[in-house]
C-alpha cells in the first residue's frame, strides 16, 4: 500500500462534528421545537407573568368570539378546565383579563383583554422569537408555517384533541355568497378581523365554498 493511502486523514463520523444521523433527525428537530419554546421565556424577558398566563393573555387576544372561554382556553393550552380557569382567574385579578355574558350562551361567559392586557402584550417574550421568524427569507418562512401546521395536526390527531386554526383557513368557511363570510359551523357571519382569528371549531382539510 502507497504511503500516500497509509497517511490519509480519517473523515469523522457524522456525531462527531455535531450532524446527527438521519435516524437522529426526527428526534432532534423535537427537541429543538421543546427548547424554543422554553427559550422564549428565558434570558432578559417580562417574567411577571407565567408561561401559562402569557399563553393565556395571547390566545384570548387572537382568538374568535367563539372561542373566547376557559373551556376553549382548556383545549388549546391542552390543560384540564380547572387549571385553565384558574389561569384565567388570576390575570383577571391582576385586571389583563374581563368577564362578560356571551352573546349567544347565556350560560357561559366571555372573556376579553382590557386596554391593560393589550398593553401588556407589548412586552410579550414571544415578540424575539417573532423576529427571528421574520428575518428569514419569504419562502422559508411560508415553509416553516405549512411545516408546522401540518406537524400541529398530525400531532393533534393523534392525542384526540381539537386542531386551532384561522378562519379563513377553515373548511367551515363559506365566502361563496358574494356578501362576506359565513360560518357553516355556528351558523354565524364573520366580520373582517375574524377572517384572521383562532377558531376551536377549524376543520382542517374540510372543504371550503369559496
Amino acid at each position: 500500500m502507497s504511503d500516500t493511502a497509509t497517511n490519509s486523514p480519517s473523515i469523522p463520523a457524522p456525531q462527531a462534528i455535531g450532524i446527527p444521523l438521519a435516524s437522529e433527525v426526527p428526534c432532534h428537530s423535537a427537541e429543538l421545537l421543546v427548547h424554543l419554546a422554553r427559550l422564549v421565556h428565558g434570558g432578559d424577558t417580562d417574567t411577571s407573568l407565567t408561561p401559562a398566563q402569557w399563553t393565556a393573555l395571547r390566545y384570548f387576544a387572537s382568538a374568535n368570539r367563539f372561542s373566547r372561554t376557559p373551556t376553549a382556553f382548556s383545549e388549546f393550552h391542552a390543560t384540564t378546565k380547572g387549571t385553565a380557569s384558574q389561569t384565567v382567574k388570576s390575570l383577571i385579578g391582576l385586571g389583563l383579563l374581563e368577564r362578560r355574558a356571551h352573546d349567544s350562551d347565556g350560560r357561559s361567559a366571555m372573556i376579553e383583554v382590557t386596554a391593560a392586557g393589550q398593553a401588556k402584550l407589548q412586552r410579550d417574550p414571544l415578540a424575539d422569537l417573532t423576529r427571528c421568524i421574520r428575518a428569514l427569507p419569504e419562502p422559508r418562512r411560508r415553509e416553516f408555517l405549512a411545516t408546522l401546521t401540518e406537524l400541529g395536526g398530525a400531532l393533534a390527531r393523534l392525542r384526540t384533541a381539537p386542531t386551532f386554526g384561522k378562519c379563513g383557513d377553515c373548511g367551515h368557511c363559506d365566502t361563496s355568497g358574494g356578501s362576506g363570510a359565513y360560518c357553516r359551523c355556528t351558523q354565524e357571519m364573520l366580520n373582517g378581523t375574524e377572517m384572521q382569528s383562532i377558531c376551536v371549531d377549524f376543520a382542517q382539510g374540510a372543504p371550503r365554498l369559496r
